[in-house]
C-alpha cells in the first residue's frame, strides 16, 4: 500500500504540475525528473493499437488476480517474510501502472508541450476506460557517451545508459522480480512442517 501510495501521488503531481517532456535536474546531470507518458508496457516499451493497448490493460488485469492469488496463497502456508516482500512488490507495481491504464484516460485531459493537464475537467478526459496513458518520470543517464565508430550498426551514434523514463511502480516490480532472481534459493527454502502435519 505505501509503494502504490506514492507511486500514484507522485504520478498524479507530475501529471498536474509537469508539460510534457519538461526535465528537471535532481541530482546533477544522473537523475533527473522527466515528463513522459506511454501506451504500453514498462520502460516505454509498446503494444501497438487501440486493441493493443486493450489487450494489455485486459493482460495486466489478469496478471494482477494471479498474482493477488499468489500472495493470499504464500502468506496462507507461513511463507517467509522475503517472499511475501517480493510478491508484494510485484503486486504494487502491477496495480500502480493498471490504475493508469484504467482510469487516467478518463480522469485527465491531454498533457501536451504547451498544456498541462488537469484534474476532472469539464470537457472529459483525454480517452476512455482502460485505453489510459502511464505516466512516467524518473530519468537516470548516469552515463552519455558514444559507441565506438569501428562498431557496426551503432558506431559513433549516442549512447546513455539509463535510457528508459520508468515509474515507482515499474521500480517496484523491476525490484520484486530481481529479488526473486538473485535470491531465489532464500526466498523458495520450503515451508518447515509443524510436528502435528510431520508423516513420522
Amino acid at each position: 500500500m505505501v509503494i502504490l501510495v506514492i507511486d500514484q501521488a507522485l504520478k498524479f503531481w507530475i501529471k498536474t504540475t509537469f508539460y510534457m517532456g519538461e526535465n528537471h535536474a535532481i541530482l546533477g546531470q544522473w537523475f533527473y525528473l522527466h515528463f513522459t507518458e506511454n501506451e504500453g508496457m514498462a520502460f516505454g516499451m509498446k503494444l501497438g493499437g487501440i486493441y493493443g493497448k486493450l489487450l494489455l490493460s485486459l493482460f495486466r488485469i489478469c496478471a494482477v488476480v494471479i498474482i493477488g492469488w499468489w500472495l493470499y496463497r504464500v502468506t496462507q502456508k507461513g511463507a517467509g517474510n522475503l517472499l511475501i516482500l517480493c510478491i508484494s512488490l510485484i503486486l504494487a507495481g502491477a496495480l500502480g501502472n493498471i490504475l493508469d491504464s484504467a482510469f487516467y484516460g478518463v480522469i485527465f485531459n491531454e498533457s501536451t508541450y504547451m498544456q498541462i493537464a488537469t484534474f476532472l475537467p469539464k470537457g472529459g478526459g483525454y480517452g476512455s476506460f482502460l485505453h489510459g496513458k502511464v505516466v512516467d518520470m524518473l530519468y537516470f543517464p548516469i552515463i552519455e557517451s558514444h559507441y565506438p565508430k569501428w562498431m557496426p550498426l551503432w558506431g559513433g551514434e549516442e549512447f546513455i545508459f539509463f535510457r528508459p523514463v520508468f515509474n515507482i511502480a515499474d521500480s517496484s516490480i523491476t525490484t520484486g522480480v530481481l529479488i526473486l532472481i538473485f535470491f531465489q534459493k532464500k526466498v523458495f527454502t520450503p515451508i518447515h512442517q509443524t510436528p502435528s502435519e510431520n508423516p513420522a
